[in-house]
């Protein structure tokens, strides 16, 4: 294809074997990058993918050569001077909780500038071997701290803090939402549901601090099916239940760009005798379990209605409001809804149950 490839070799002991790393049957073993400007951005998918390890061999290979290069992190989070326990910086340890990265106070920083600033276990872990390296490339080491390592502006960056605080809040409890869900289908372990808990007490909020979820609760009460709840974003609460042509989240969908588009809740988008077709195509021809309509087969319908039927239309033209909106739904949405409401910029929560039995009328 064209495309120049170097190989980053796997160092036996790495990061601790320092004396083996910084050697030519270390960091020497590995191909030399050549770069022809004086700024390279090195990116990497994630976590654990060698962006490091490949900026430190660099370095190495540059100073060999002798080129003095340098070498700093791009990081947003954790925000080094918003404090330990700030929402923001919670949220941070939230998302990475399947890492178990842990926030904390930077003790090298503290030593040096008698500065508090926050950091994470695995900067601060790694810190003594970069000391380490550098000393053995350059003589000396151009930071006292992981923090002086990491170039994050991001604090200064908020204008509003209670709207941080608050966005930070819905993340943790999406968060632990997304972990009760995937501990049900076997895809985490029950040390990060723990930890999304504990989080969640160190934030002082629970599940209720989330108004989807008390929405939704409350009507799948009155209902005794399956329901979702929408906030929009001017704060206006939507709810939705199962009925045998639509699950809660298709139900939902029509329900918001009903709303937005002054639609009265009475009227039809989709004429039953449009749905039945497509339910059975569903279910006799490709063999499907459940035959009612999710997010993404509703918006095919009201994209094809829109050309004869005004009403469509207008709700079709509503998609674009629904971003920053916050769902929650009171069980575990298919892959298809999930994505659907992440393409809208919609943020998800939903309860660890696969399906809630309809209940008997006395």
């Amino acid at each position: 294809m064209g495309i120049k490839v170097y190989y980053h070799h796997t160092i036996e002991g790495y990061p601790n074997n320092v004396a083996l790393i910084d050697s030519d049957e270390g960091f020497g073993k590995n191909d030399y990058v050549e770069t022809t400007r004086p700024l390279v951005v090195v990116t990497a998918p994630g976590p654990g993918s060698g962006k490091m390890a490949v900026c430190l061999s660099q370095l190495y290979q540059e100073n060999k050569r002798g080129v003095k290069a340098g070498y700093a992190k791009f990081e947003t989070f954790p925000i080094w001077n918003l404090p330990l326990a700030h929402p923001v910086n919670i949220a941070y340890e939230a998302a990475t909780a399947d890492l178990d990265d842990v926030n904390m106070i930077d003790p090298f920083h503290l030593e040096a500038y008698g500065k508090t600033a926050v950091n994470y276990n695995r900067d601060i872990e790694i810190f003594p071997v970069m000391n380490a390296l550098f000393d053995d490339i350059y003589g000396d080491t151009p930071y006292k701290s992981p923090t002086d390592m990491g170039v994050n502006m991001a604090g200064y960056c908020i204008c509003d803090d209670a709207v941080c605080c608050e966005a930070a809040h819905q993340e943790i409890i999406r968060r632990y939402y997304t972990a009760l869900c995937n501990f049900a289908e076997g895809k985490a372990t029950e040390n990060e549901v723990n930890k999304l808990s504990l989080l969640m007490k160190k934030a002082r909020i629970s599940t209720a601090d989330r108004k989807t979820t008390v929405a939704a609760y409350e009507r799948m009460e009155r209902e005794g099916v399956a329901t979702a709840a929408m906030e929009l974003p001017d704060g206006t609460l939507i709810t939705s239940k199962t009925s045998p042509l639509l699950g809660p989240s298709a139900a939902l969908l029509l329900n918001a760009l009903k709303h937005l588009a002054g639609i009265a809740h009475n009227v039809k988008l989709i004429p039953q005798t449009m749905i039945e077709p497509i339910q059975k195509t569903k279910v006799s021809y490709l063999h499907g379990r459940n035959p009612r309509l999710h997010t993404d087969e509703v918006l095919v319908a009201i994209s094809m209605m829109s050309l004869i039927d005004e009403n469509c239309k207008n709700a079709l033209a509503q998609l674009p409001k629904l971003a920053g909106a916050q769902v929650h739904s009171t069980v575990m949405l298919s892959e298809v809804d999930r994505k659907t409401f992440n393409k809208l910029g919609i943020g998800l929560s939903c309860d660890p149950v696969k399906r809630i039995k309809p209940r008997k009328e006395a």
